[in-house]
């Protein structure tokens, strides 16, 4: 029973070795890239119909603030004319008008909220996708020998890629810097 399962497992690592080697890093990079270019271009539509919408909602929100404007004088106009019913009429519509306003309000900062996290999601998939293609170019800059070479090729592009404690630590405050001056 230990032999099937050695040779089973051999058999499923040597597979896997094989499907590795099939497997080119350079192609699955490249559509990882096109993947994350695809996400921010959706991203950057969201954010755009996103904007319109806060645009729309705020030009409906100065609409409705002058028509409240002109419902005060024609209530003003009412009662110094001794017309409650017509004074009526026009309070509710200015009732209605308020609960509009804060409707709108509401809608106006739920926008507003979704829009920020809409473009701090964009600014970190940009991000991602910047380091994205500096892997790739560190791929496709290789030379041919360096792609077969094995342990040592990858040993040499972990050396490449590893960030130092020190860039950690400048890169964070940078960023916080930047977040708290915003």
């Amino acid at each position: 029973m230990a032999l099937i399962n050695r040779v089973s497992r051999l058999f499923k690592a040597d597979f896997n070795a094989v499907l590795d080697h099939i497997e080119e890093p350079e192609a699955l990079l490249r559509q990882a890239i096109r993947d994350m270019e695809d996400e921010l271009a959706h991203g950057e539509q969201r954010i755009a119909q996103c904007t319109h919408e806060q645009e729309a909602l705020a030009a409906r929100k100065t609409e409705i603030l002058a028509s409240s404007e002109k419902l005060e004088e024609q209530l003003d106009l009412c009662f110094e004319s001794g017309k409650e019913e017509l004074a009526k009429g026009v309070v509710r519509r200015k009732l209605e008008a308020e609960r509009l306003l804060k409707r709108l309000d509401a809608e106006l900062q739920a926008n507003s909220r979704y829009l920020d996290r809409q473009k701090a999601l964009l600014d970190e998939n940009r991000a991602t996708l910047e380091g994205l293609r500096q892997k790739a170019d560190l791929i496709v800059s290789r030379t041919p020998a360096d792609r077969d070479g094995g342990p040592e090729s990858m040993a040499r592009l972990a050396r490449d890629l590893r960030v130092d404690d020190e860039e950690v630590e400048i890169a964070f405050l940078r960023e916080k810097a930047a977040r708290s001056g915003s």
